[in-house]
């Protein structure tokens, strides 16, 4: 027979700590293999909510550029600046997007510098799934820039855990 209270007093605490940390080790990979499909949902439902404003923008772009006596859907004529307020209200009243960390701040966001919300630069910290839209008014010259950008996850400014686009008239 085993002799179990000999073998339990060799046990010193270089041994409990290797296997509290075997434990760990192993706790924490099933809970990220467990999460990680959670998490692509997440990050997905952020990309289709930028993906719809952005494509709403050029949708309307295009549009205005085949009917330049018409209006956009938020009422401006398409040949004058398009005011930045109006389009965030809009966009916000009719496009249905998906709130995946269940944020109680609008979802989509004027900013000075989308680039730099949306990247979280200088110790800025971001809202991750906010869309950051930029806070000047879209000029009606052609080449006029618009620019849309959200965090997808953290850390923001890593390659690939945000979304940047420039939209132009």
């Amino acid at each position: 027979m085993i002799d179990i209270t000999r073998k339990l007093k060799n046990f010193g605490p270089l041994e409990i700590l290797v296997i509290s940390s075997i434990t760990y080790v192993v706790i924490m990979l099933i809970w990220t293999a467990s999460t990680r499909s959670e998490v692509l949902q997440k990050a997905n439902d952020i990309k289709s909510n930028h993906k719809l404003v952005v494509d709403f923008i050029n949708n309307e772009v295009n549009t205005c550029s085949s009917n330049i006596e018409g209006l956009t859907s938020w009422g401006e004529k398409c040949n004058s600046v398009w005011t930045s307020d109006k389009i965030v209200s809009y966009l916000l009243s009719n496009i249905d997007l998906k709130n995946p960390y269940s944020i109680n701040k609008p979802l989509i966001q004027i900013s000075q510098d989308p680039r730099i919300q949306a990247e979280g630069k200088a110790g800025q910290s971001t809202d991750k799934g906010i869309i950051f839209v930029s806070s000047n008014n879209f000029e009606s010259t052609a080449g006029s820039e618009w620019v849309v950008g959200t965090c997808i996850k953290s850390p923001c400014v890593a390659a690939g855990n945000n979304e940047l686009v420039s939209v132009y008239r």
